[in-house]
């Protein structure tokens, strides 16, 4: 009699495992624990083997019945059904998603956590609804390139040579275990245009940085956001690390600034003009007791675009200036007015990741950019507040 759902279900274990027969060699295997699992026994080259077609309830006898059909038509064409089933769970095991988690989990210790999550971010949008399910081995360039397409048609050619340049990292790591032999990603890089990096939006024409600065000192937004605008061109500090600013890492009595740089993992000073100091006592009066110096919540600091979203408030759009623009502004004024590129550099943080390096280069020219910074501060007053726009001889 062939075996019905209602049967399946009401199989009792024993001591003992036993099976319930069905037709044309399918069986269930009911185990003493309870667990029922369909089995498929037949021969192939003379030896007898056993094909694993499910667990009951999450396969339905009828979704068995199928299995077994395929199974036997395999046999029919010469093919061992068994040996086709491990193959393909051996390739679903090595598939493109599989294989790239496993690249990205084995160098996540080598890269900060926001990259990391970035990169799979990249990854789950623009490669695996394509190339996720794929075999490594079977992976093509035109997979790849048909891939990126929709990328460089939309004119997102970075992220186009990010994802292709991912991609090949993880044909590297698959050669590297003997899942591949080749990486498809190499050819393909060739026809991906080139892309101009487009620097961010600074104004350093002095009469137009004069009117942003009065605009700037003259913005009725939060008292927080202005102090952090003005903070923003006075030390032209990565926006990130200006809005993270934390009360620890200032001494205003030194009239010093020290921090962990996150984007070079270097520490680094900045000296604090008398101006920055002036700001800085200012707002202490408001979030003093706070972790940070520009919050408006307990724990947390300013969001990502309020300086940014200030400016547009001001009129100025994300094409005319941004927050990090203040660093473009700084560097281009000051290399004009004469400071030394080596100080403008060290200041800016331009440094070396070798910590032996970076502790020396942490505190080179820091005389110097003690009276750039004043001197910087200076400038910045004197464009707010009219005077004649002629280039000054720096502080010797």
């Amino acid at each position: 009699m062939l075996l019905t759902d209602p049967a399946i279900k009401n199989a009792k274990p024993t001591d003992k495992a036993f099976k319930l027969s069905d037709e044309k060699g399918l069986y269930v295997l009911v185990k003493p624990n309870g667990s029922k699992y369909f089995r498929f026994d037949y021969r192939y080259a003379g030896k007898r083997k056993t094909l694993a077609l499910g667990v009951y309830p999450e396969t339905s006898l009828k979704s068995a019945r199928n299995k077994l059909h395929d199974a036997r038509r395999q046999l029919d064409e010469g093919i061992d059904p068994g040996a086709k089933q491990k193959a393909e769970n051996r390739a679903l095991l090595q598939n493109f998603e599989r294989v790239s988690r496993d690249w990205s989990k084995s160098i996540e210790h080598t890269i900060k956590p926001i990259t990391h999550k970035k990169r799979i971010r990249r990854f789950e949008m623009h490669l695996f609804p394509k190339l996720g399910p794929m075999p490594l081995v079977d992976i093509k360039a035109p997979d790849i390139y048909s891939t990126l397409k929709p990328l460089i048609e939309s004119g997102q050619l970075e992220t186009a040579h990010r994802a292709r340049a991912d991609i090949s990292s993880v044909f590297a790591y698959g050669i590297a275990h003997g899942i591949t032999d080749y990486d498809p990603a190499q050819p393909v890089a060739k026809q991906i245009p080139a892309f101009k990096v487009e620097h961010r939006a600074a104004i350093t024409d002095p009469r137009q940085l004069s009117k942003l600065l009065r605009d700037i000192y003259g913005y009725e937004g939060s008292l927080i956001t202005q102090c952090a605008l003005k903070i923003s061109a006075l030390l032209f500090q990565r926006p990130g690390e200006i809005r993270q600013m934390r009360w620890a890492d200032i001494d205003l009595d030194a009239e010093e600034w020290r921090y962990l740089v996150t984007k070079t993992e270097v520490q680094h000073i900045v000296p604090l003009s008398r101006q920055a100091v002036e700001i800085l006592s200012s707002i202490k009066l408001i979030t003093g007791t706070q972790e940070y110096v520009f919050t408006t919540r307990p724990g947390r600091p300013l969001s990502e675009n309020t300086v940014n979203q200030a400016l547009k408030t001001l009129g100025y759009d994300g094409k005319t200036m941004t927050a990090h623009g203040f660093r473009s502004v700084a560097s281009t004024i000051l290399n004009e007015l004469g400071f030394s590129p080596d100080a403008i550099e060290r200041q800016l943080c331009h440094m070396p990741r070798d910590n032996v390096r970076a502790a020396y280069n942490r505190a080179q020219y820091l005389p110097e950019r003690v009276k750039m910074m004043q001197s910087w501060a200076d400038h910045l007053d004197g464009l707010r507040n009219g005077a004649e726009v002629i280039p000054f001889r720096k502080i010797g």
